[in-house]
């Protein structure tokens, strides 16, 4: 395999091309286990008929673990709203209908959000009362068993060379909320600095969906206090300023 071309380099690893595949390389620091739970949260997600880019392999380069997919030809979300800002309010309706998509299929074997969610509010560094009202929180929502992304964001869509589109990385999936999939989607906005963009995502999600707008913004110091995990030091100014649903809420009109 040729790994001269890179095509992304994330926190932890880097992603080659090669022809028709795809080589995400982890760090020899990442964890063997997330490492095999992403290739086995793709390889489930197949079977739902969702359109995500086949799990080919699973091996060792160089020491480091790598992930072997195939190669989707074309341009992401994020790349054809920038390009063509005109048509962004039609780029954002494809964006939402394949998020509803996605929400609309079940995954048995994928791990609970709910329970994602309280391990890694244990692992953050707030005051021990508050993750106590985060697991609160976490407990009064509604239990559902819909595929969720976890990253949810225009750059993890590719839209083929026939206008199929594409979802990449699984490493977040869980079965759970759609709401607190949405949230995270709104979150990610926001710290792009697309307000904009954010608040619009969020009244389309919430039209197409029929889901209450305030509902989503229950999940908010949830998903926020989540994000904190692996957020850079300007994110997390952001995020602790955010913590406070009825704030958050106010700051987003």
């Amino acid at each position: 395999m040729d790994l001269s071309r890179i095509i992304a380099v994330r926190n932890s690893k880097t992603v080659y091309r090669d022809e028709d595949k795809v080589y995400k390389v982890f760090d020899k620091s990442y964890s063997k286990a997330d490492v095999l739970n992403e290739a086995l949260n793709q390889a489930r997600i197949e079977e739902t008929g969702l359109n995500i880019p086949k799990i080919l392999g699973v091996t060792m380069t160089d020491g480091k673990w790598t992930i072997i997919t195939e190669y989707i030809k074309g341009k992401t979300l994020a790349e054809l709203m920038a390009e063509d800002p005109a048509n962004k309010d039609e780029y954002l309706k494809q964006f939402v209908s394949l998020q509803l998509l996605m929400h609309s299929k079940t995954c048995p074997g994928l791990n609970k959000l709910k329970d994602k969610m309280n391990i890694k509010i244990d692992q953050t560094d707030l005051l021990a009362t508050v993750r106590y009202d985060l697991h609160m929180r976490i407990e009064a929502m509604p239990r559902h068993n819909k595929v969720c992304h976890g990253d949810y964001n225009p750059s993890n869509i590719i839209i083929s060379e026939d206008g199929t589109p594409y979802i990449l990385d699984w490493s977040h999936a869980t079965q759970g909320n759609a709401s607190a999939d949405a949230a995270m989607t709104f979150l990610q906005f926001c710290l792009d600095g697309d307000r904009k963009g954010a608040k619009d995502y969020l009244e389309l999600f919430c039209q197409m969906s029929g889901t209450d707008r305030q509902y989503i913004y229950k999940w908010m110091p949830i998903v926020t206090a989540v994000y904190k995990l692996k957020g850079n030091e300007r994110e997390r100014e952001l995020l602790n300023s955010w913590m406070d649903v009825v704030d958050y809420a106010d700051g987003a009109e």
